[in-house]
């Protein structure tokens, strides 16, 4: 899970500018937008005792299954569900704090856990600036996250003849700890369902589209009050109401927000990046993805707290019981297979290509210059293609999907068989059925503006995009002000790109448009008049003010419609089409988040909550054990240690710089022990945003830091399995002897080791 989304934060990652991004986001209750800003993420994770599901004999075919439909009057008995066994945690093990399972983890590990715990782990946890997950990890406000997650960070700090994302950073004091502007952190410290207070107010409204209105606007309307009410006794929390299960349930979340964040240590690139793309998603690894930031209370002080995870120096060991606590941000566990057959054969291969083709430009480009924005944009590119492409293979693995068929059909079957059920909820599958050829239908002008208004792409034509809908709001005049100047922050964001990199790029979307519309289509004429595309992209990137920041500034305040810039008539015939095409996803997605919501409650009804909610970027627990795996024709130790790393240095020299030390490391000092492990693997049910998340023992002890997830976990975007697939994490003892005997971090290492 190297990152980006935040690539790891998934802006980066695909889901869009909050304000003006597509379809899913915007059907949503403003919390449940916020935190959706994660959903794009990548992934990992997986455990379950021994209950992993086995084939039993030969299963049937999809083909098999599907050329035997299943007709809305159909009985019980004549549903005939695949000879597959499922798993006992197919569902995943992301608990979520209001629902922890206690007498599960008494019966698997012996541990009894109570509220108490549970609190404690809470409340040491930290949301990272709404993409990544963090912890305290000393009482003077210390926190721990990865070097991805802070990279953005690292680049903004660096002064005048400073470069602090390939050279490093640490502060050998409290004094020389420098400030990040436009950074805060998260505790979750309460947490109240609301579910009945949303739902009831949709219960008379007609219409999925006014169902999702209705439900949307009483979540903000109680987000509202309930922050209202808090922030009279404390300035600093704020409430998200966010939704569960597709709207089966509601829960309010109320936070603390930390805004002096500080940056206190960082690794130097190599060493966080260790391995580069090609080891992204990988194990056997050996990477520091480790930094060091902290708060500061408003007196300017280190923030004094009691809720913070005190550091394991024994670390942990082979089948010790472990988890993980954070922000996961997106997996589809519970929906329906026809959905995922829609993802396999049309959505997810059209990200793949669209993703390697912009990685693509990149790439070309920086093989010739240095750009930092560039490079960090591919870094974040090749990291969601990566996790994009795993996911893709995931989906168009048989036995995976026919696991998921018979968990689908074994529920409909006990749909048909209890009379009370059967009334209500005999249709819900074949309207899930019927709305995925609706979206096919639609699907190519979807396809036209996928990750249109983002980052993956053509920086002028995002910056065209929010000058329009600037604009357009302010001529509205009954926006809220604070909103109108949340979308110019959003849009003053976004860094430039050179020049030739935005012609290749707006080519490329323009290209994009006009293979999914047509050649005839009158949008594309319009844009085209007569020339070659690669001519008007050049046009567009050479005569635009927009590829310059302190320009496109001036042109917002000026008003960006009215002047004249060359990217004004094109987006002018882009935005319409774009919006069209948002209102049309809007639609679908507001009757599938309908029609799941109803299949979760006939899951309610028939098994209860036993399964969690599919991740949301929302606060989650996770367990597992340390547990290397067979792979690849040999086996992938628990452990890796510094030997590794500095095998891997040498023996990939002339691979290229990913592999490479600084020269602070190619000689370490007598003390240090190779032998400390490095990295570890767990069988934690993780995804993308997870990245930062502390691995902690029974104890609530810092035993490691999690960063990523095996290639073999990709696929537990969809159904959760602890085989082979990983959580790979920073293990506490390789982090504390890099502090202490490389980077003579002496101060750090006694103050996450008093003793």
């Amino acid at each position: 899970m190297n990152k980006t989304e935040t690539f790891e934060s998934d802006r980066e990652a695909g889901t869009g500018p909050r304000h003006i991004r597509s379809s899913a986001a915007e059907a949503r209750p403003a919390g449940a937008r916020r935190v959706l800003v994660a959903a794009a993420l990548v992934l990992a994770g997986c455990t379950a005792p021994r209950e992993v599901a086995q084939v039993l004999e030969r299963p049937a075919t999809m083909e098999e299954v599907r050329s035997a439909p299943v007709s809305a009057g159909a009985d019980a008995e004549t549903i005939s569900v695949p000879d597959v066994e499922l798993g006992r945690f197919d569902g995943g093990k992301m608990w979520t704090f209001s629902d922890p399972p206690f007498d599960y983890l008494l019966q698997e590990y012996g541990v009894h856990l109570d509220s108490s715990w549970f609190k404690r782990a809470r409340l040491g946890a930290l949301r990272f600036s709404n993409f990544c997950s963090a912890s305290f990890v000393s009482p003077r406000g210390l926190v721990l996250t990865n070097h991805h997650c802070a990279r953005e960070s690292i680049t903004k700090l660096s002064r005048e003849g400073e470069d602090l994302f390939n050279s490093g950073f640490y502060a050998d004091s409290v004094q020389a700890e420098r400030r990040v502007n436009d950074l805060h952190l998260d505790q979750l410290v309460e947490i109240l369902d609301v579910t009945d207070r949303v739902r009831s107010a949709s219960r008379v409204v007609r219409g999925d589209n006014e169902q999702v209105r209705v439900r949307a606007a009483k979540a903000s309307e109680i987000e509202e009050q309930l922050t209202t009410a808090a922030q009279a006794k404390d300035s600093t929390l704020r409430v998200e109401v966010v939704e569960y299960y597709d709207g089966g349930r509601y829960a309010a979340h109320t936070y603390r927000r930390y805004e002096d964040v500080r940056l206190v240590m960082a690794p130097e690139k190599q060493l966080g990046y260790f391995g580069g793309d090609a080891d992204n998603f990988t194990y056997p690894r050996y990477a520091l993805d480790m930094a060091l930031f902290r708060v500061y209370g408003r007196d300017g002080a280190p923030l004094e707290t009691e809720n913070y995870f005190r550091w394991s120096a024994s670390g942990t060991r082979e089948d010790d019981v472990v988890f993980t606590v954070g922000f996961p941000g997106s997996t589809n566990r519970l929906g329906s297979v026809a959905a995922l057959e829609h993802e396999r054969d049309f959505v997810a291969p059209v990200r793949v290509e669209a993703l390697e083709a912009r990685a693509e430009v990149l790439a070309r480009y920086l093989d010739a210059e240095a750009d930092a924005a560039l490079q960090n944009a591919l870094f974040s590119l090749n990291n969601t293609l990566k996790a994009q492409a795993g996911q893709l293979g995931g989906l168009r693995d048989e036995t995976l999907m026919l696991r998921r068929l018979a968990s689908e059909l074994t529920l409909r079957r006990d749909i048909l068989a209890s009379d009370s059920l059967r009334e209500a909820y005999s249709g819900l599958f074949q309207d899930l059925q019927e709305l995925q050829l609706s979206k096919r239908s639609g699907f190519q002008r979807s396809r036209a503006f996928l990750y249109f208004g983002t980052t993956i792409g053509s920086h002028v034509l995002t910056r065209a995009l929010y000058g329009y809908y600037y604009d357009t709001l302010r001529r509205r005049g009954f926006v809220p002000e604070d909103e109108i100047a949340e979308v110019r922050k959003e849009a003053l964001g976004i860094e430039d790109f050179p020049v030739e990199v935005e012609a290749k790029l707006i080519a490329l979307r323009l290209e994009e448009i006009r293979n999914a519309l047509g050649e005839a289509d009158p949008t594309v004429t319009r844009i085209a008049q007569g020339q070659p595309i690669d001519s008007v992209a050049a046009r567009i990137a050479e005569g635009t003010a927009l590829s310059d920041s302190a320009a496109y500034a001036e042109l917002l305040s000026g008003g960006y419609l009215g002047s004249g810039d060359v990217t004004v008539e094109v987006i002018n015939a882009l935005a319409p089409l774009y919006f069209a095409a948002q209102d049309q996803d809007r639609s679908f997605v507001n009757r599938e988040e309908l029609l799941n919501s109803r299949m979760v409650l006939a899951r309610f009804a028939l098994y209860g909550s036993a399964a969690p909610p599919d991740a949301n970027a929302t606060l989650r627990i996770s367990d597992g054990t340390v547990r290397g795996y067979a792979y690849n024709g040999t086996y992938a130790p628990a452990f890796t240690t510094y030997f590794g790393l500095y095998d891997h240095h040498v023996s990939y020299a002339e691979m290229g710089e990913a592999w490479q030390l600084p020269d602070s490391w190619q000689t370490p000092p007598a003390a240090f022990d190779l032998a400390t492990p490095l990295n570890l693997v767990s069988t934690n049910d993780i995804a993308g945003g997870n990245s930062g998340s502390p691995l902690l023992n029974s104890n609530l002890e810092v035993v490691g830091l999690v960063f990523d997830g095996n290639i073999e976990s990709l696929p537990n975007t969809y159904l959760y399995t602890d085989s082979t697939a990983r959580t790979v994490s920073v293990d506490s003892r390789g982090i504390l002897e890099a502090l202490e005997h490389i980077y003579g971090a002496h101060r750090i290492v006694q103050e996450l080791r008093p003793d």
